[in-house]
This record gives C-alpha cells, structure tokens and sequence, in this order.
C-alpha cells in the first residue's frame, strides 16, 4: 500500500461509514487502488446503500475472452460492503466474512457501463447482511449475491 493510501485510510476511520464514503465521491482521499486496477469507481451512497460504476475492458477477459467473473464478484462485494460501511459510526470498520455471487449473463468487455448497486438487508451488533446486484446500462440483470460482513471494534470499544 502507498504512502497515500496509508495515510487516506488513517483520516477515513475516523469519519462515520457515511461521511468517509462521501468524502471519496468528493475526491478528498485517493480511490482504492483495486478500484483503479480493475476499472471502478464509487458513485452514490446513502445510509445503508452504495453504487459503484465500472468499465468492463478487455483487461479483465477470461480465456474465453469474456470478463472474468472475479471482476463481477469484486464489484459486488464491493458495493456490498460499502453499503455496510455508511452505517457505521466513527473508529468502526468491517471485513467480508462471505459473499456469494450468482452470474446470470456473461459480460462482453464492450458491454459499456455497469451499475453495482449494494443494500442492507440486516444489521446487527457483530454481523451485517447487504445483498448486491450488478446490471448493465439498460437495467438488465448479469450478476446478484449476497455479503456477510464482521463489525469490527478498537479494543475496549462496546458494540452499539
């Protein structure tokens, strides 16, 4: 990780989930650098919801020269966990324990825009469940699944 990616996650814990994710629309911290290599950006967030757009290129084909489903996968689990994230209070992070994903259409690496859209489902002290779903610029469906992700607490710090 860089010396700015350090330093940006450093000031963004100790924003709330929300504010730190709008504080990257706003570019005030640098992109995530696996948003950078794989061709996606966070574009809209509430409490309890996130949407990344992503360009699908022929950088990320399988053999088969369609996208590889990692690509798809990881813009789910991404909007999935930010959406986790906007719920969050200030010092409280979260890791991915599982996500599932189901494809339910290939993706051409000339498809254009897609939307990942990410949605809590359920929250609790320790555990959150959002569920995601992927759709092309026309509303179609090419991918949904869910995520379960850990609320992770400094030391001594009490569950809300």
């Amino acid at each position: 990780m860089s010396h700015d990616h350090v330093a940006a996650a450093k000031e963004l814990v100790q924003l709330t989930g929300l504010d730190a994710m709008r504080a990257l629309i706003a570019g005030k911290f640098p992109p995530p650098s696996i948003a950078v290599t794989l061709g996606f950006h966070l574009a809209e967030v509430d409490v309890g919801r996130a949407v990344f757009l992503g360009d699908p290129s022929d950088r990320i084909m399988n053999p088969l020269g369609i996208v590889h489903g990692g690509w798809a996968l990881t813009l789910i689990d991404s909007c999935c966990g930010c959406a986790a994230h906007t719920t969050l209070a200030a010092g409280i992070g979260y890791a991915t324990v599982e996500t599932k994903v189901n494809f339910v259409r290939a993706i051409s690496p000339d498809i254009g825009q897609v939307r990942a859209e990410g949605l809590v489902v359920a929250r609790g002290r320790t555990i959150i469940t959002t569920e995601g779903k992927l759709t092309d610029s026309n509303g179609k469906l090419l991918a949904h699944g869910t995520s379960t992700l850990m609320v992770l607490r400094p030391e001594g710090k009490s569950p809300q």
